[in-house]
């Protein structure tokens, strides 16, 4: 019994060991004092940031690592300066609008070629619906999404959750990852040489706190 109860504690001590590397206040800091009731990892991003157009690839990756139950969320947010806030409202919409016609990746990748690439300025509606028609998207569809109340309830969620961390002082940038709405990634402090494997490694063991 001894022995196998010596085998089990070999066996965890990797995990352990990884565990324990992470500290509150440097690899990640603790914005809330509660978290989500469902497991989630949210990105908060903006169309209109450089860094988050080359971040997507990383966590698409990310994203596939994540267990079953666990959602992962796109948080557009409104604060960015190259835009009205108007628009980037409008392409909070975008986000939920592409998801719900299950093309989120082709439509968000389309977004952020539109303005980053291309140079190209949103400043409808119209033009957004535009985007989404030449790569793919069914037009009416967009057309009752974007109006829909669904949607409209989620990117209003979106710009609640944004305005929360803002005056909690927690988000102040983007792109930003918040795990279960209580713990908030610092990239900077990460193993630059060891990036993605550190970063899916405390994905995981932030999920598990409490």
């Amino acid at each position: 019994m001894k022995r196998i109860f010596s085998f089990m504690i070999l066996l965890c001590l990797p995990l352990m060991a990884c565990s324990a590397d992470f500290k509150e206040g440097k690899q990640y800091t603790e914005v809330n004092d509660t978290k989500s009731t469902k497991a989630e990892v949210r990105e908060y991003f903006s169309f209109y940031c450089p860094h988050c157009m080359k971040f997507e690839p990383f966590m698409a990756g990310v994203k596939k690592a994540l267990p079953a139950d666990v959602k992962f969320e796109l948080n557009h947010v409104d604060f960015l300066r190259t835009a009205s806030p108007k628009i980037q409202g409008m392409l909070s919409k975008a986000v939920v609008v592409a998801e719900q016609l299950g093309m989120a990746d082709k439509l968000n990748g389309a977004l952020f070629n539109y303005i980053q690439v291309r140079r190209a300025v949103i400043t409808s509606e119209k033009d957004i619906r535009n985007i989404f028609v030449l790569n793919g998207a069914d037009g009416d569809k967009f057309d009752k999404l974007f109006k829909s109340f669904g949607v409209n309830s989620k990117a209003k969620m979106m710009k609640k959750k944004q305005d929360y961390f803002s005056k909690k002082g927690a988000l102040t940038g983007v792109p930003t990852v918040i795990v279960n709405g209580k713990y908030r990634i610092n990239n900077a402090e990460l193993d630059k040489n060891n990036f993605a494997e550190e970063y899916n490694k405390l994905v995981k063991h932030l999920l598990t706190l409490s």
